[in-house]
């Protein structure tokens, strides 16, 4: 049975997420058992945790702790940096500066956002020269002391789980182990320190901690904090399935780019955050997407007569930079 065809005969009415231990991936039947778990989530779910991920602890106690002590900064501090003065989205959002579902109030979350960088700075960077529609330079606080070394000793770690899914992305389709390889060189990886304070006043839909939508890159790689319940799924039954935090584990979700790829045999599943704990929430997604240039159409084994084609091509900077604008102007239009 093809993929198109298995895809055809999935329910996604599912009512919890999988776990996958990445931890044991080293003989080619321990890739290809997990390459079989990641594919029926990915078409069941769209959402799965990774455990045994490899990201050491103190490397995420780090930028926490870093974190924490940026959003904790003056408001005036932090819009030295609002990104809407800096190329590409890099830098500080506040509170309500965007709003990813129209029918939200606003997104009930401040943020800090960077790109690919080299730890120890290089002259001519490559990878970032190359990010096309997305260039621009990272922009970095003065304070806390540490902030850009944590974040990149994070977002390097990151990406080097990020480089371990792509390949069993790749099995999980049925293609060679190593197709991704020449279409993520250039690490087009977006990383956010993202703060959600307390959700005070009334209570309802209206404005949460970021509305209902689906991811823009090929996958995320999210580390939420412990013990605070915001993230949930929405399946099939228009029902919202709680994501809680797994200590240990990241959760994994398929983003618009690898369903658009895959012609939605693997589901980009609509998510929000509503953070009712009267608790400051913490979060850090990483997106992980093909290089910025890289053409995104369906591949030809999630194409059937009876699925068709669903998506247009687009290069898969020009999506992420059109998705980005609508979210910070949302009521602007684009072609």
């Amino acid at each position: 049975m093809s993929l198109a065809e298995t895809a055809a005969s999935v329910s996604s009415a599912f009512d919890s997420i999988p776990i996958v231990d990445i931890g044991h991936a080293s003989a080619p039947e321990e890739r290809a058992a997990l390459a079989q778990q990641i594919r029926d989530a990915c078409m069941k779910v769209g959402f799965f945790y990774v455990s045994n991920h490899g990201i050491p602890q103190e490397t995420i106690d780090r930028v926490v702790s870093a974190m924490k002590a940026y959003f904790s900064l003056p408001f005036d501090t932090k819009m030295q940096l609002y990104h809407k003065n800096v190329a590409n989205f890099k830098g500080y959002a506040p509170v309500l500066d965007s709003n990813i579902d129209p029918a939200n109030g606003g997104d009930l979350q401040e943020g800090f956002e960077i790109g690919w960088e080299e730890l120890v700075p290089k002259e001519h960077d490559e990878k970032r020269l190359n990010d096309g529609a997305m260039a621009g330079a990272n922009v970095w606080p003065l304070e806390p002391a540490g902030f850009r070394e944590a974040c990149l000793n994070y977002y390097h770690a990151a990406v080097g789980v990020g480089k371990v899914l792509f390949r069993l992305f790749a099995l999980a389709l049925d293609l060679p182990e190593t197709y991704f390889d020449d279409k993520t060189r250039n690490a087009a990886a977006i990383m956010r320190t993202l703060h959600y304070p307390p959700q005070t006043g009334p209570q309802d839909d209206n404005t949460v901690g970021i509305g209902a939508h689906t991811d823009f890159e090929c996958f995320t790689i999210l580390w939420q904090e412990p013990g605070i319940q915001a993230l949930q799924v929405l399946n099939s039954e228009r029902q919202w399935i709680s994501a809680p935090p797994i200590p240990g584990t990241l959760v994994i979700n398929i983003g618009d780019q690898l369903a658009r790829w895959t012609n939605d045999v693997f589901r980009s599943t609509v998510h929000r955050a509503v953070n009712r704990s009267d608790l400051r929430r913490y979060s850090i997604p990483l997106f992980f997407g093909t290089d910025y240039h890289i053409q995104i159409e369906p591949m030809p084994s999630c194409v059937s007569p009876e699925r068709p084609p669903r998506y247009e091509p687009i290069t898969a900077g020009d999506y992420v930079r059109k998705r980005l604008l609508e979210m910070y102007n949302p009521n602007a239009t684009f072609s």
